[in-house]
């Protein structure tokens, strides 16, 4: 979610200024759950309550829209990351996690590819790393227990959740099958 110094302004945002960045990023969010990355601009700012100059006055292009969106569902991935490293099961902390990037992934169709294609690189470089960071800290720990096997890598797990997502992204109960698959792919990395 744009911070008030991402707003080109020299004053900080106001608070009614700030509710509408973030009613905007969240009907974003949702209509891009629903129709993908292409989603009309003209139905964030209906959802979202806002009239399009509003919308545009923060967001002069739909790629500034969708960066926005994706950095905060990254940050909403990494938050969760952070809240589970206190769970007392490290290995159901990091399957947890990765059911969450799975749904993540599902919900965000063709965010991605659209970032990569059109998008700040600085962005994609900077949202995978705390992805990875935030992940690393859970495998760790769960690898500490003796609850995954060595040699598994945070990198590998975000790749393997990826292509489940991706494979299932057009099945007709795609989440659901996605979230069997990770299930089983999950049991594959614990140890035995």
């Amino acid at each position: 979610m744009p911070k008030d110094s991402d707003v080109p302004s020299r004053r900080p945002m106001r608070a009614d200024a700030r509710r509408n960045v973030e009613k905007i990023v969240a009907a974003a969010g949702a209509l891009i759950a629903e129709h993908g990355a292409d989603a009309s601009l003209e139905e964030v700012a209906r959802r979202a309550g806002v009239g399009s100059a509003t919308l545009h006055r923060h967001f002069p292009s739909r790629q500034v829209l969708l960066e926005a969106v994706f950095k905060d569902r990254v940050e909403v991935l990494c938050a969760k990351a952070g809240d589970l490293l206190t769970e007392s099961d490290p290995g159901q902390a990091l399957s947890t996690w990765l059911h969450a990037v799975g749904a993540h992934a599902a919900a965000h169709r063709g965010l991605g590819a659209s970032l990569m294609q059109d998008g700040d690189p600085a962005l994609g470089e900077s949202c995978h790393d705390m992805i990875t960071t935030a992940g690393d800290a859970l495998l760790s720990r769960a690898q500490a227990a003796d609850l995954v096997r060595p040699g598994i890598t945070i990198t590998q797990l975000l790749k393997l959740v990826g292509a489940i997502a991706l494979a299932t992204e057009h099945d007709v109960d795609g989440r659901a099958e996605a979230d069997l698959l990770l299930t089983i792919a999950i049991d594959g990395v614990r140890t035995r």
